[in-house]
């Protein structure tokens, strides 16, 4: 069965890579993409994804914010995917705090153009386990 991912991110750069990142495994579908936490709060809505990969520092309402409110309207799992949330920084702390599967740092700052060459597998293998599928 296919689940489906909400990929969220400021970048289109970076929704786009992560969208290619995710496209290998026919198990998960990327079925929308949101640019800030008001329209993910829509898109959720709408379309009900298994998977949101959240970046965290994007305008109008941030990742950690997004992720208060996705807790009381979607049982939908939460992988942060951001600049900010290096291992044990105020940000990866919280998002883990509030429920996030797993907290992944992009490994160039916010425009992370190796994304897949140095996370790329790491996306994948997290979001299957995030969905429940086998890793």
């Amino acid at each position: 069965m296919t689940k489906k991912i909400l990929v969220v991110d400021d970048s289109f750069v970076m929704r786009t890579l992560i969208k290619d990142i995710l496209s290998v495994d026919s198990e998960l579908q990327v079925v929308g993409e949101a640019v800030n936490g008001i329209e993910t709060l829509e898109k959720v809505r709408q379309l009900q994804p298994d998977v949101v990969l959240l970046d965290i520092e994007m305008p109008g309402m941030d990742g950690i914010e997004c992720m208060k409110r996705l807790k009381l309207m979607s049982p939908c799992k939460i992988v942060i995917v951001s600049s900010v949330a290096q291992v044990g920084s105020p940000q990866a702390v919280e998002a883990r705090r509030l429920g996030a599967v797993e907290v992944i740092s992009k490994p160039s700052g916010a425009l992370s153009l190796d994304l897949k060459a140095k996370k790329g597998s790491d996306i994948v293998k997290i979001s299957r386990r995030a969905a429940g599928l086998p890793e």
